[in-house]
């Protein structure tokens, strides 16, 4: 007595088959969306009260960086700027600009600006401004060229592969300390970088095999 029907095998390969290229795909839609732009959030920018344009401020004035992020050097955060910051200049220049309003609201008010942040890291990740900056770990390496950005935007997938790439060969990213906020390395080759970066490390003691422990970045 025959119990299947001769076309029972053909269904059984075609269902394995089936079943493959589902495997397959889900593989290739997981991998695309853990590495898509929808979740590294990469490039994108986000609304803010004032429009603040890093270009102009950073790039056309050649407003250091920690003018307005004045903690980046002594403490974990770098720092977001009150209302006095804004207000040293624009008191004096586009003083009635209609979008400073919020500006000239928050110092009649006393209520601080909201900046949305747009390089946040998870609760659950450490991570200390002032050790990186006093090692001479340049602000480009994880923000970027701000000083082109008309409205800013993330500039780096902050996954724990970039943490760990840079932690396991830290030469390549070190410059000089008193530099960090330099925005252009364009004549800076490899070669000198890795120079640099070595002797920066052997002057910091930097221990590459200590930095990727997990306990550095999860406290």
């Amino acid at each position: 007595m025959q119990i299947f029907s001769p076309s029972a095998d053909t269904w059984f390969r075609a269902g394995l088959a089936a079943f493959a290229v589902l495997v397959a795909a889900l593989a290739l839609v997981g991998g695309g969306y853990a590495r898509s732009e929808y979740l590294t959030q990469v490039g994108w920018t986000r609304d803010q009260q004032v429009p603040f344009s890093h270009k102009h401020h950073v790039g056309d004035l050649g407003i250091d960086c920690r003018y307005c992020h004045t903690s980046v050097e002594t403490a974990t955060r770098a720092g977001l700027p009150p209302t006095h910051t804004c207000m040293t200049c624009h008191s004096q220049v586009w003083t009635g600009a209609p979008m400073l309003a919020p500006v000239r609201k928050s110092l009649a008010t006393g209520e601080p600006l909201h900046w949305r942040r747009v390089a946040q890291l998870p609760d659950y990740v450490y991570f200390d401004h002032s050790i990186h900056v006093d090692r001479g770990v340049a602000c480009v390496e994880c923000h970027g060229r701000v000083d082109r950005m008309p409205l800013t935007w993330r500039a780096k997938a902050f996954e724990m592969k970039f943490c760990l790439d840079c932690h396991r060969d830290p030469a390549p990213h070190l410059r000089p300390p008193e530099q960090v906020t330099r925005m252009d390395w364009s004549d800076w080759s490899e070669d000198r970088a890795e120079a640099f970066g070595m002797a920066a490390m052997r002057r910091f003691h930097v221990e590459p095999a200590r930095l990727d422990s997990c306990e550095i970045c999860h406290r």
